[in-house]
């Protein structure tokens, strides 16, 4: 059976950061594992859009894909965005949507790569508050799962961690920080929890005008493309049939 290609489907967006951030994060999956075919397809504002991919895809004679969400959150874009572009991709491809990136301890890692390389080591973790600053969403599983990981993200060993959002949902980047500095942290540091750089990262760095380090975007870091792969190879293993199915 031939090797699916792996489809990452990414929202897109006006700023030309965020295309470029993509492909970097593309680049390096591609470098761990250059026996898979990756292609990126983009929701809107970038091309190629998904469904301009799918169809060059069936055109070429491919058969098996695997489109993984570039979402850190199970929220609206996984739930309903992406399975609409994929029901009308060309029938003759055989698609499995994969899981969205998050939760996952590698990100975790990602996060903590991103802040020492604004400046914290392992040393200042029990005396820095960090926030952990996500786009933000009206769905409530999502913001559920930011809450989740800040949980976990503390038990690692930072003085605190406390969620914040960046639209949708409180508290702001900006009210954390001030949170943090009431509890009395000796550092308050802003983790941006997103993939790209753009209108909302933005705001989330305008709301951390307060704190003492701002690390910058996961983006193309190592932990995060080996998600990628985790999921991908996650997907493409066909589910078990049942015995008298």
């Amino acid at each position: 059976m031939s090797t699916p290609v792996l489809l990452v489907i990414a929202h897109g967006s006006r700023d030309p950061r965020h295309a470029a951030t993509v492909h970097a994060l593309v680049r390096r999956v591609r470098s761990l594992r250059p026996d898979v075919r990756v292609e990126t397809g983009f929701l809107d504002f970038n091309v190629p859009s998904v469904q301009g991919v799918l169809e060059s895809l069936a055109a070429q004679g491919v058969r098996d894909v695997v489109a993984l969400p570039l979402l850190l959150t199970r929220a609206f874009h996984a739930k309903a965005d992406i399975p609409a572009v994929l029901a009308d991709a060309p029938p003759r491809l055989r698609i499995r949507q994969a899981e969205v990136l998050g939760p996952s301890p590698l990100l975790l890692s990602a996060l903590d790569r991103r802040l020492y390389e604004a400046g914290l080591t392992p040393a200042d973790k029990s005396s820095t508050g960090v926030v952990l600053a996500s786009a933000g969403s009206t769905d409530p599983e999502a913001i559920a799962v930011i809450a989740d990981i800040a949980r976990e993200w503390r038990h690692t060993g930072w003085c605190a961690v406390r969620p914040a959002f960046a639209s949708a949902s409180l508290p702001r980047t900006e009210q954390a920080v001030a949170q943090l500095r009431e509890l009395g942290c000796e550092r308050v540091a802003v983790a941006p929890y997103v993939l790209a750089p753009g209108f909302l990262p933005d705001r989330i760095a305008r709301g951390a005008a307060g704190a003492d380090v701002l690390a910058g975007v996961l983006g193309p870091a190592p932990e995060v493309a080996r998600v990628l792969l985790e999921r991908y190879d996650a997907a493409r293993v066909p589910l078990p049939v049942a015995v008298g199915a």
